[in-house]
């Protein structure tokens, strides 16, 4: 409920079931239904810092959850931890109840999880349908297939995902003409290619003006909605965070000091003397929303 402390991922559950408790290790219980992802005490230390402390949480199907805190708290190593990227020296990842700790990205990839990134990973000299292709072609294992023209692969399926995110009618126009907003509605249509049950979005709005913020995480939520996408993004605009994040997560020095609701976290003392310093720009940045 929205007037309770809610911890991500957590729903009514009838009498004698019981979610499974973030940070222990072992198997998920396969007499309790398992979330779409579950995350286990992960830690990770570079040296003698430690990026990442014991962070846990789940992420139910058709979720938005927002991970922020403020630069250096750890954000970037949970999602590289998450996709694959980085190994976790403590914790587990389940992955609709499958332990997928220290699988390679391209095989957390396979098992449906989707990721964009701060800085669009597009090809600027490449058609706007071609880019969406090559992410297809990815998909079927096809890249360096010499039977058969590129072009012509996936082509119907790559149109098909660039009307989801709105851009079928830029199709022939090369990623580097597009504006910025556009280049994030490619990249997005490019991390639907796998069909993911998760998508992971790093910073998905940096870089773009208020309105293309906006519209572009109401995209996802659509997205999300319609596809019972389950959604982790970070984020720095608290505008986007209240209005589109079910729970929020902070992370301060690698630990998740608060967790809950967009109207909880904005009014815990703790984030805000912590992330912002005050409670002011929380404030305004709800009103707004």
């Amino acid at each position: 409920m929205r007037g309770q402390a809610v911890t991500p991922g957590t729903r009514h559950q009838a009498p004698g079931t019981q979610r499974p408790t973030p940070g222990t290790q072992g198997p998920l219980p396969s007499s309790v239904p398992s979330p779409l992802l579950a995350v286990r005490g992960l830690t990770k230390s570079f040296g003698g810092v430690q990026a990442v402390r014991d962070v846990s949480f789940v992420l139910e199907r058709g979720e938005i959850v927002a991970l922020i805190g403020p630069n250096g708290a750890g954000k970037s190593t949970c999602f590289n931890m998450l996709n694959g990227q980085l190994g976790p020296d403590v914790g587990r990842v389940y992955l609709d109840g499958v332990d997928v700790t220290g699988h390679t990205p391209r095989e957390i990839w396979k098992r449906g999880v989707g990721r964009t990134f701060q800085v669009a990973a597009t090809y600027g000299s490449m058609t706007v349908c071609e880019n969406v292709q090559i992410a297809l072609l990815s998909r079927g294992r096809a890249l360096f297939d010499l039977w058969g023209r590129a072009g012509e692969r996936y082509r119907d399926e790559a149109l098909q995902l660039l009307r989801r995110v709105g851009m079928a009618d830029q199709a022939e126009r090369p990623c580097s003409l597009l504006a910025y907003g556009d280049v994030k509605r490619v990249e997005l249509a490019m991390g639907l290619a796998n069909a993911p049950k998760l998508l992971l979005m790093d910073e998905p709005t940096a870089g773009m003006a208020p309105g293309e913020r906006n519209a572009l995480m109401a995209l996802t939520a659509e997205l999300a909605r319609e596809s019972n996408l389950g959604v982790l993004f970070t984020e720095h605009s608290m505008d986007v965070v209240f209005t589109y994040a079910h729970h929020v997560l902070v992370l301060s020095r690698g630990e998740i000091i608060a967790r809950g609701s967009p109207a909880q976290v904005r009014d815990n003392p703790q984030v805000q003397a912590v992330y912002l310093g005050t409670g002011a720009t929380f404030r305004a940045h709800a009103a707004l929303a």
